[in-house]
């Protein structure tokens, strides 16, 4: 059995608010209604209102993490992620080896607490390879690869064992797309799906989205026709094959994007804008980018101007993912 206050449904709200101000209110249980009347439960006597005796139905609360539902031994319980990915429905966890034994338990609690989320993966090592795609290990849920994320007001389709995507870029993509000009010709290197490229097509006058990846450029046409945008062209080459003279250039390849510093300064317009992704060490995140985008500046007999340095995220222990954003003039 259960206080409650017992009160006429016109009142109800009233009476309700102010039973949340003197701290009465019993959240556990549910209000129930019964003959015109109002039973809301109380955790003491209140002063001044009828008070009875009934019983109500509890509130069924849902646990904010996975980690409260999870079933493994307490010494272990310190070893748990704090993070994971959700790509669309299905979550990607990196799961410390002291764990791997429970790695089926990991992802059936993930799918418990996350309702959306129909299958979890676990990853097998790191990003290699020409396509950057991660080698992943089913643990929980439907075994599906494919699956719609939405971000930004844009729709994606991918499929995570084919091709590389971050959903923890996306306030990186919003920020530059409040960047982009209205009516600019962007040069996106290493386009992927199209994140980037969806995004700024908004803005942009037309985007050419490259990628060496094939089934990146398949599901980069499917999301063209998906977000319903025409001004998009897909570009299946390495990217040194193709220099499109563009306002604003996107080179979101962090391990490896200062190789094509060159290539991407050759291609940029004058008083364009490049934005370059590395990763850093947290001494000194930005240090040799920045220094290898000057060198390559002057071999080139160009002028650079360093408009923004951001960290975006952390990549690896004591390792950073950083965004640099320059000018470069003739």
């Amino acid at each position: 059995m259960v206080l409650a206050v017992k009160v006429q449904i016109k009142e109800g709200e009233k009476v309700r608010r102010k039973l949340i101000e003197l701290g009465a209110l019993n959240r556990e249980y549910k209000i129930k209604r019964e003959e015109g009347f109002l039973l809301i439960p109380v955790k003491f006597p209140v002063e001044g209102f009828e008070v009875v005796e009934v019983e109500l139905e509890r509130v069924e609360t849902r646990p904010n993490s996975y980690k409260d539902v999870v079933n493994i031994p307490r010494e272990l319980r310190k070893f748990l992620p704090s993070s994971f990915d959700i790509i669309g429905n299905i979550a990607i966890i990196e799961i410390p080896s002291e764990l791997q034994n429970y790695s089926n338990e990991i992802g059936g609690a993930i799918i418990r607490v996350h309702k959306s989320v129909k299958a979890v993966y676990m990853k097998g090592g790191s990003v290699e390879g020409e396509y950057r795609v991660r080698n992943l290990i089913h643990i929980a849920g439907e075994k599906i690869t494919e699956t719609i994320h939405r971000e930004n007001g844009v729709r994606l389709k991918l499929d995570i064992t084919k091709v590389y995507f971050s959903p923890r870029l996306a306030t990186e993509r919003m920020r530059v797309f409040k960047m982009a000009r209205e009516g600019e010709i962007v040069f996106d290197m290493f386009a992927g799906v199209g994140p980037f490229s969806i995004l700024l097509a908004k803005k942009a006058r037309m985007v050419f989205a490259c990628d060496i990846n094939p089934w990146a450029i398949k599901y980069l046409e499917e999301n063209i026709k998906l977000n319903k945008v025409k001004n998009i062209i897909p570009i299946l080459s390495d990217v040194t094959k193709v220099c499109v003279k563009a306002d604003r250039i996107i080179m979101n390849l962090p391990k490896y994007a200062s190789r094509f510093l060159e290539h991407a300064m050759r291609c940029v317009n004058n008083g364009g804008i490049i934005h370059y992704y590395g990763f850093g060490p947290e001494k000194d995140p930005y240090g040799w980018h920045v220094k290898r985008i000057n060198e390559v500046a002057g071999r080139l007999g160009v002028k650079v101007e360093i408009l923004g340095k951001r960290i975006i995220r952390n990549y690896a222990p004591r390792q950073y993912n950083i965004a640099i954003d320059f000018r470069v003039s003739f």
